[in-house]
């Protein structure tokens, strides 16, 4: 179902937003009728309690919906989208409200209206809002259905989900958005010199392949780089089980960037946009690389392979270094890349790393004005010397388990060159069930990313 504002009605049903404190003053200046009706409710404005409050006829005249105290909106975001599943069909406004909060509030009402549904029914909420005042409702239409995509794309499995599957969906967007695309397929990977893409997914039954989509003539250079390993058994150094199970996601940094570029494309920047996504399956077969293996990337640097489970850096170093002969004016990679920044800093933050202070101050600000937030983590340049092995220029897994999401980081920044970068280690999965984010796949750091561009690119 598409994440859509109701059009404007006058029969809206009002649904009065209210803090904890300005309950019994709110009350005050109603009808005796409703006080009376919303004392014996238990109504006390806690955080998501809602109250339905009659009309003579029975109908549904009002909606109370509890916005706590602000310690307790500390703890959370999109808090009415709880409201939102909560209550029944219809079309309803938001009263009283804070304009520095209808935005979160809306985009969250309208994300209350996700659903995976491909595989079986599900009940996202029903309850449809009018756009805000003063909220720009095409925007959060368009970022919404970006995150939607996101969210699509990782829940699905790898059955259905694989390189095949995620060159479709870039077409598709191509298709929408007008963008060229390109392909780069199987052993045309190596005649194209992209040779530790073509290593990694080469065990697979599906062909391992370099997708590249263009957008925009004109306006600053934008390259967006995205993971997509489309289901990681972790190669001949075989994940165990229990590791394996949430592996159609370690595709989520290009179901994220992917999310981004229909947001860009569908909001019109004025900007030149490129997509790279390197789509493999990293799977266990006779010609699966190996542990010791010595590969060689794109831009001529060796890499020693002490562990097939760490391909995700050794796909995005290839895509990368493409990426630089384009000669962007900003560079951007997301991937699921390591447990180690999940141990940092746990699911809900997008860590990133850039050595760009413009677009770390900018992304920081942005972060908090639109609730989606990142965590900045460092390049420490000291710790280069732990990804270097001796027998090869690079190490894709320096043993010793410290500063795991540092070094990934490092060994990207070094196909980045001297380009303008910026690199997010995020999981892209969300365990626990939140408002506007049912468990399961979900974006992280686009709509920071998104609200950053204009200041970090000078739109």
């Amino acid at each position: 179902m598409p994440l859509k504002f109701a059009a404007e009605n006058a029969d809206a049903i009002p649904v009065h937003v209210l803090e904890q404190e300005d309950v019994e003053a709110w009350l005050a200046d109603q009808q005796k009728r409703t006080q009376t009706w919303v004392s014996a409710s238990g109504f006390t404005g806690a955080l998501g309690q809602i109250t339905l409050v009659p009309s003579s006829d029975g109908a549904i005249e009002m909606a109370l919906a509890g916005y706590g105290a602000s310690s307790s909106r500390a703890r959370g975001r999109f808090h009415l989208a709880s409201v939102a599943g909560q209550l029944p069909e219809g079309t309803y406004r938001l009263e009283g409200l804070g304009s520095d909060r209808a935005e979160e509030e809306a985009l969250g009402w309208l994300l209350a209206g996700y659903a995976f549904d491909r595989y079986r029914s599900q009940k996202p909420a029903k309850a449809q809002l009018v756009g805000p005042t003063g909220v720009d409702a095409k925007r959060l239409e368009v970022i919404a259905a970006g995150e939607s995509l996101t969210r699509d794309l990782i829940n699905t499995p790898a059955w259905d989900m694989g390189p095949v599957e995620l060159e479709a969906a870039c077409a598709t967007m191509a298709d929408e958005f007008g963008a060229n695309i390109n392909v780069t397929r199987g052993e045309a990977l190596l005649e194209q010199n992209f040779p530790m893409v073509h290593t990694v997914g080469r065990a697979a039954e599906q062909a391992p392949r370099l997708i590249d989509m263009r957008w925009g003539d004109e306006g600053p250079k934008l390259t967006l780089v995205g993971k997509g390993v489309c289901f990681d058994t972790g190669g001949l150094n075989l994940k165990p089980g229990s590791s394996m199970g949430l592996m159609k996601k370690d595709m989520g940094g290009a179901a994220t960037v992917l999310g981004l570029a229909h947001m860009i494309m569908g909001l019109n920047l004025p900007l030149q946009l490129r997509v790279l996504i390197p789509a493999v399956e990293n799977s266990v077969s006779s010609n699966a690389y190996r542990p010791g293996d010595i590969l060689t990337a794109r831009n001529g640097m060796t890499v020693e392979i002490n562990n097939t489970d760490a391909e995700g850096r050794l796909v995005l170093a290839d895509a990368l270094s493409f990426a630089t002969e384009g000669n962007p004016d900003f560079m951007i990679s997301m991937a699921t890349l390591t447990g180690a920044a999940r141990v940092a800093v746990g699911p809900d933050l997008a860590p990133y790393f850039t050595d760009h202070s413009g677009f770390a101050t900018a992304l920081e600000a942005s972060a908090v004005e639109v609730a989606d937030p990142v965590w900045r983590l460092p390049f420490h340049t000291p710790y280069e010397a732990m990804i270097e092995p001796g027998i090869a220029d690079l190490d894709n897994a320096p043993k010793g388990g410290f500063a795991g999401a540092i070094t990934a980081a490092l060994f990207l920044r070094r196909f980045a060159c001297e380009t303008s970068y910026a690199h997010f280690d995020i999981y892209g999965w969300n365990p626990t069930a939140a408002p506007a984010r049912p468990k399961g796949g979900v974006g992280m750091g686009a709509r920071a990313i998104l609200q950053a561009l204009p200041e970090v690119l000078g739109l």
